[in-house]
């Protein structure tokens, strides 16, 4: 019998757009002669199935069943394409740990840790041969004065973003005094991300975004990096969705200590997060000191038509 996967899709949060393209991608490539595939869209109204026809069937929440022509449809495995809230929070880990169906990502711990900027970045500080930007976190009750907490602590250019966030939804490079109250509003505006902002000071150089994952042997397997140039100020939500604006190179043009140093640290930054399944790392190389800096970890990332990391390593549970 075929393994019946639920592709959960959707999600509460503007990324749920980059959702929808992830899993019409990974529908198109998995194998349908192993997986019976049921997409699975949870948003804000309802969690439904939705056939190839556009039919609309409700998910009985109590065991994630979905009942169809009088029979009832349980499945083996969730495949979750679902980007932000509650899909990369921990929140829809956290359920289906409770009911007991295994699913292609982090663990809840994991997910919600990850999914926090700041507090990710305090968890890698001291990781050898990694460096993290200087950053301010700020909290609801600091908003009134978050301008002037920022310039008391860093120094232009910042970028400014929700902590909790992804797709560079929300985002913004600061390059002067007058930027950053906009900068702050527009992040702590963001919807259903902006509780927490976090600032960085600018980082300087080359970046890249660089794949992992466990194989059914336990091996760490870390794919080629891909090193991003882009016609816009920054890596915003465009550049990363919109082709022609983003030139992707893989593999990156990196020295082979750089590659190994750079997979050495991956490997740490996927054991001390507990990964699982298959996650992107994204970080600079510093101009002028070959030192490599944290951006984030994306623990399900985008996996449409432009995205790094494409559904070819299949169902990693």
């Amino acid at each position: 019998m075929k393994t019946k996967v639920a592709l959960v899709t959707g999600g509460y949060t503007g990324e749920a757009e980059v959702s929808y393209k992830s899993s019409a991608f990974v529908y198109s490539q998995l194998d349908k002669e192993k997986y019976d595939v049921y997409l699975i869209d949870i948003t804000t109204e309802g969690w439904y199935y939705k056939d190839e026809q556009g039919n609309k069937y409700a998910i009985d929440k109590d065991d994630f069943s979905v009942s169809l022509n009088n029979v009832k449809i349980k499945f083996d495995v969730a495949f979750i394409i679902l980007h932000g809230t509650p899909g990369e929070d921990g929140r829809l880990q956290g359920y289906f740990d409770m009911i007991g169906l295994p699913y292609t990502s982090c663990n809840a711990l994991t997910s919600a840790l990850t999914m926090n900027k700041g507090y990710t970045k305090a968890i890698l500080a001291d990781i050898p041969e990694l460096n993290v930007a200087k950053s301010v976190l700020l909290f609801e009750n600091h908003r009134a004065e978050a301008a002037e907490i920022v310039q008391s602590k860093l120094q232009f250019p910042y970028f400014v973003k929700p902590n909790a966030g992804g797709s560079s939804i929300g985002m913004s490079k600061v390059k002067t005094k007058d930027e950053l109250q906009e900068a702050l509003d527009k992040a702590y505006a963001a919807e259903n991300t902006g509780a927490q902002v976090l600032v960085e000071e600018f980082v300087s150089g080359r970046e890249f975004s660089q794949g992992i994952f466990r194989n059914a042997k336990g091996e760490l397997i870390v794919l080629p990096a891909t090193e991003v140039k882009t016609t816009r100020e920054f890596f915003d939500f465009e550049a990363k969705y919109v082709p022609g604006l983003t030139e992707e190179i893989t593999p990156a043009d990196l020295t082979q200590e750089q590659k190994e140093r750079a997979a050495r640290i991956i490997k740490e930054i996927y054991i001390r997060l507990n990964c699982k399944g298959m996650v992107r790392v994204d970080f600079f190389l510093e101009n002028g000191t070959d030192k490599f800096f944290f951006i984030e970890i994306n623990t399900i990332p985008g996996q449409t038509a432009q995205s790094f990391i494409l559904s070819k390593y299949g169902l990693m549970v």
